[in-house]
């Protein structure tokens, strides 16, 4: 896979087959949630998100009004096919708590009140469609691996995974929102996919049962982006756009990442 992706301009095949779009209209969150309906109730069928529930096909919640949200559009059909979303600190109830807070057991050395509050945000409702999904039986990787084309195409992947495109507009929210920091509840089977693309999350407790099988999880924005500069550096260009959206508190100038890594060597 990374030969794959050395051998391609990574950020050209990203414009080639996806765009980012912000949902920050009533029209677009309104794709956000029949799209999470689609996924979380009608294809996932997860526990906690039964279709009976939401009747008129749109699943949404109290996080949704003080979140950043974006979808994920495939050029070749125009469709949505994919969405996260960025659950930020409540304006209105700066000590509300993060769902990671609520619902996880965090372990002892792993204080979420020393974190910088103001600058950090859960990464929730990451998804894609069903059809981008490999599906059980197909050869050459797992059942839940993510393809870019449908399955009746026979060509060479050039953008290596969906998810890596969500990636790119969860970065971008984050520095335009000044968050520094990410919180999540996630599979630990998704961690390990985003290990590939140098976007590992921290575990910073055990596992629950919420929604399935999940795992609460911590990172660092600059260090992780960081370690990806110097070990995913084709990566690095595509989710920070060239080092133009990099996260970082209001009124402070990100450190350029040659400094950061001279400092390293030294």
């Amino acid at each position: 896979m990374l030969e794959l992706i050395q051998m391609n301009d990574i950020v050209t095949a990203f414009n080639e087959y996806f765009e980012v779009v912000d949902a920050d209209t009533p029209e677009r969150l309104q794709d956000v949630f029949r799209l999470r309906y689609q996924v979380l109730c009608i294809e996932q069928r997860l526990p906690g998100f039964e279709a009976s529930r939401y009747p008129d096909g749109c699943e949404c919640d109290s996080y949704d009004a003080h979140s950043s949200h974006m979808l994920l559009r495939h050029r070749p059909s125009g469709d949505f096919v994919g969405t996260a979303r960025l659950i930020l600190p409540d304006p209105l109830t700066p000590e509300k708590p993060f769902p990671i807070e609520q619902h996880a057991q965090l372990d002892p050395f792993f204080n979420i009140n020393r974190l910088p509050r103001q600058h950090a945000a859960e990464v929730s409702r990451l998804l894609v469609v069903r059809r981008f999904r490999r599906r059980k039986g197909d050869s050459g990787g797992p059942e839940n691996e993510i393809v870019v084309e449908d399955r009746a195409i026979e060509k060479p992947r050039r953008f290596p995974h969906p998810v890596l495109a969500l990636a790119v507009g969860l970065i971008r929210m984050s520095a335009a929102h000044h968050i520094t920091h990410w919180l999540s509840i996630m599979d630990p089977a998704l961690n390990r996919l985003l290990t590939l693309y140098g976007l590992q999350h921290d575990p910073v407790g055990p596992l629950i049962e919420h929604h399935g099988q999940r795992r609460p999880y911590h990172v660092d924005l600059s260090a992780m982006l960081n370690r990806m500069h110097e070990s995913h550096p084709l990566i690095w260009e595509l989710v920070t756009d060239f080092g133009r959206s990099l996260p970082a508190p209001p009124g402070s100038a990100p450190v350029p990442i040659s400094t950061v890594l001279a400092d390293i060597e030294k």
